[in-house]
């Protein structure tokens, strides 16, 4: 029956996931949310499917401590050295002021001092599964605010391991113990990390080595367990937490010639446990004490939210970030986070927190998690329309007019306008990030900041006297805007349109373009000569076999381009294109054959 009983469990969890988080997911909430919406309904508090949640809790910590392994694992000296200003300045002001401010703000209402400072200290995080899950999707992680979130979650992934360490110290007053019961705790706990860190440093890498020897994949990955899990009871055993000791074993094992072996054996388990781990989260939300007074809870998460986003705000602007940049850091990552729970349990099982008090903490993150896409929503609609039309008011007047004209100043568009200048040819740059242009007027480039989709901004830059419009923007959707603009209002211009992918040039092309090329394609035809070369192909054989893949792929473009709305017809389509251009290859090469034997 017991076994049963765990069966019907797993059911519960994994049917669960396979509901909530899809759904969440689609009406745009995200998957973290999800999992703890999912936990409350099928928890004691919800529909009571599951009831043991404490046992839960406990196993599904092991999510956390996998989580943190990982980070550890990926944490390279060399990596933090060159992310330590914004990680170590702009992170470390985040969690200090952040958890100052609330500190206060809990001491004034009458909160004893240890239990302020775990409070503050815990909803000082934000969430990192869920902060960089939005950038990723929005495909923000690569923006000034994408990585200034990215290096303040660093921090806090950090912060995480000398806070889970204090902890114990804070559950036992001096007072109660003196200081030699304090020091008594503290010398073993500071000989068990200098033991792990040499016994990783003299005896990880040989050990891995001869395990990996034996060719067993299935060995590796259990050495590898082995190490998280014993480092970790170890911690824990000298009164220091389990995910300090995981941490430490990833940390060990970061520069090992098999990190990258280690991370694709665990990295599919990591989003797996953590599922779990915020499905017992929410399984423990004690609605019962949100029920009392959810307008409270409600004030609780927005006066989180809104002291945390104050607070990036204006480190975003002292770090030279634009008012939007920094906006976008504020709301981002404004949120409670998933070590919030972990440290308030931490506190819970010292005896500094009361179970109520946990709760009331945990629901308001929890909130504040699933307020932040809402937030983000209001912010999208509003708040950037107001920057929108500020950038529109002051936009760069432009007081020449050359031949060509380049929208879109990155890369792309850098490489065009250098070989236009050291030629003597005069061109007018335009580029609505305000952040490149800064960059590009720092290395000397004369660039105008401007929306290209604005008909004003190209009649000023002199679009209808110009004779060749490069349509270097990286956006699809306002790359095909401005090509559609041009092409109504200065039919004569004529547009050279750098393209991302087949679906970029395919809207190009109904968009009236016939000058497209695609960013890779040359680069990607270039290096396949080259290992042609490299594998005894002679020069001139390889230009000739460039030159008809380049024909053949061009007239299978415009082919695809025909039937493009028919997914079954292109796919065949295509495969047709590819078996007659190796058809005409085998040819060339019988060809040759017989030339030879002749």
């Amino acid at each position: 029956m017991q076994d049963h009983s765990l069966l019907i469990t797993l059911i519960v969890f994994l049917s669960a996931a396979v509901i909530s988080v899809p759904l969440f997911k689609k009406i745009g909430l995200g998957s973290v949310v999800g999992y703890l919406i999912g936990g409350a309904v099928i928890g004691p508090w919800g529909i009571g499917l599951v009831t043991d949640v404490e046992n839960i809790l406990h196993l599904s910590e092991f999510g956390v401590v996998l989580l943190l392994f990982l980070i550890g694992l990926e944490l390279k000296p060399q990596r933090l050295w060159v992310l330590r200003r914004p990680v170590f300045g702009l992170g470390g002001l985040q969690v200090l002021l952040s958890a100052l401010v609330f500190f206060g703000v809990l001491s004034l209402i009458g909160l004893e001092r240890s239990q302020a400072i775990v409070i503050s200290i815990s909803i000082s995080l934000s969430s990192t599964a869920f902060a960089l899950q939005v950038l990723g999707e929005k495909n923000e992680l690569n923006t000034a605010h994408g990585r200034s979130a990215f290096a303040v979650l660093l921090f806090q992934d950090l912060a995480v391991i000398p806070i889970m360490a204090i902890l114990p110290f804070l559950g036992t007053s001096l007072e109660t113990e003196g200081v030699q019961g304090f020091c008594q705790k503290m010398f073993p706990a500071i000989g068990s990390i200098i033991g792990v860190v040499l016994a990783g440093r003299f005896l990880a890498r040989p050990l891995f080595r001869l395990v990996a020897s034996t060719g067993n994949h299935e060995i590796f990955t259990a050495l590898s367990l082995l190490i998280v899990v014993g480092v970790s009871l170890l911690m824990d055993q000298v009164g220091l937490s389990m995910a300090l000791g995981s941490f430490l074993g990833g940390v060990i094992l970061a520069d090992s010639e098999y990190r990258h072996e280690l991370e694709s054996n665990l990295e599919p388990f990591k989003g797996l446990l953590l599922g779990l781990f915020f499905l017992a989260v929410g399984m423990s939300i004690n609605l019962g004490e949100v029920l009392k007074d959810p307008i409270l809870v409600i004030l609780f998460a927005l006066g989180l939210m809104a002291v945390k986003s104050l607070v990036l705000y204006v480190l975003g602007r002292i770090s030279k970030h634009s008012q939007e940049s920094s906006l976008n850091l504020a709301v981002t990552i404004s949120q409670g986070g998933e070590f919030a729970f972990v440290i308030l349990g931490v506190g819970v099982s010292l005896s500094i927190l009361p179970r109520e008090r946990a709760d009331l903490v945990i629901a308001v993150v929890t909130l504040s998690m699933g307020l932040t896409p809402i937030i983000a929503i209001v912010k999208d609609k509003f708040v950037e329309s107001f920057f929108k039309q500020r950038t529109e008011q002051e936009a760069d007047s432009i007081e020449e007019q050359n031949r060509v004209i380049i929208a879109g100043f990155g890369r792309f568009g850098q490489i065009i306008a250098r070989m236009l200048f050291v030629h003597k040819i005069g061109f007018t740059a335009l580029e609505g990030n305000p952040e490149q242009v800064n960059l590009a007027r720092r290395f000397g480039y004369k660039i105008y900041y401007g929306d290209a989709s604005k008909l004003s901004l190209l009649r000023s830059a002199g679009a209808e006297q110009a004779e060749l419009f490069v349509l270097a923007i990286q956006d699809i959707d306002v790359s095909v805007k401005v090509a559609e603009l041009i092409k109504k209002n200065f039919p004569n211009l004529t547009i050279i349109a750098r393209a991302r992918n087949r679906e970029h040039v395919f809207k190009l092309m109904e968009a009236g373009v016939k000058i497209i090329r695609r960013d890779t394609f040359a680069s990607a035809l270039e290096l396949a000569g080259e290992t042609l070369s490299h594998l005894g192909f002679m020069d001139s054989e390889v230009e000739q076999k460039v030159k008809k893949f380049r024909a053949h792929d061009e007239l299978t473009l415009k082919g695809q381009y025909q039937i493009r709305d028919d997914e079954k017809e292109f796919i065949n389509f295509s495969k047709n294109a590819m078996r007659q251009l190796e058809a005409a290859f085998e040819a060339d090469r019988q060809e040759k054959e017989g030339k030879v034997a002749g």
